[in-house]
């Protein structure tokens, strides 16, 4: 089986893929200061509590979008796991042609999630990943990643919202019963829910008319769904796009060198 790791920079999702079929996946948050063993044993202890070996790991691929704890992650696969991961970055197969003016700059989450949305949807495909960042990005019919565009997370910007002003409170994010909100908590609820909305709704429909035809749009991510439901831009949700894409990038860096 092979294990998939999304380092985050707030959570980290994994996944044990059987095949191309999904067997288990776990959240664990992100910690810079965690140590390699700390992270070592929540993992192991996940495995345990599913009651699954880790000795089932026959090799790991990882996308990090924290680079100060790769090391870290690194140091606790080999330890607890007796595998060296493949960390995906420059000089790695991914079988996309990335059309970034540099491509060392683009995450490594997005290059995943450009392969699993091509490799599941074709194209010409939008790909929306609702994380501490959001994240549009956009693959054409022949699977050439195209660019995109990078927001700040719904969580983020509420988070930044509420520290950033000395009156306005903490507030849950939810869809508030109307748009013209009759207490501070719902005045910031209907912002945050419904300016999301008009900011996912008007980023797809300016992408497709770059494009200049249409595309398919699939969504990732913890808000992913809240906000689906309401702007209607969004044809499918896969929590799972980013874990898809680091395994089908492991099977073809193996397939290259022959394992």
């Amino acid at each position: 089986m092979i294990l998939t790791m999304d380092v985050g920079n707030t959570n980290i999702k994994t996944a044990l893929f059987d095949g191309k079929e999904m067997y288990k996946y776990w959240r664990m948050s992100t910690n810079i200061h965690s140590t390699s063993d700390e992270y070592g044993v929540r993992l192991v202890s996940m495995f345990d509590h599913e009651g699954v070996s880790t000795d089932v790991v026959e090799g790991i691929v990882v996308s990090s979008v924290v680079p100060t704890i790769n090391f870290t992650i690194d140091h606790m696969l080999q330890n607890y796991f007796g595998k060296a991961p493949l960390f995906v970055a420059p000089g790695v197969k991914t079988g996309i042609n990335i059309r970034y003016e540099n491509p060392r700059e683009l995450g490594s989450d997005r290059i995943a999630n450009a392969v699993a949305a091509y490799d599941e949807y074709g194209g010409p495909c939008i790909f929306i990943d609702f994380g501490t960042a959001t994240t549009f990005g956009v693959v054409d019919e022949n699977g050439a990643f195209l660019g995109g565009t990078i927001c700040p997370g719904i969580k983020l910007s509420s988070e930044a919202l509420v520290t950033g002003t000395a009156k306005l409170p903490r507030f849950e994010l939810t869809k508030p019963e109307s748009v013209i909100g009759r207490t501070t908590l719902t005045n910031l609820q209907s912002g945050m829910y419904y300016g999301y909305v008009g900011l996912v709704r008007n980023i797809v429909r300016k992408i497709k008319q770059e494009l200049g035809k249409e595309a398919y749009v699939v969504a990732t991510g913890g808000m992913a769904l809240m906000i689906a439901e309401e702007s209607k831009a969004i044809d499918k949700l896969d929590g799972l796009l980013t874990l898809k894409g680091l395994r089908i990038i492991y099977e073809r860096n193996r397939e290259e060198k022959g394992v």
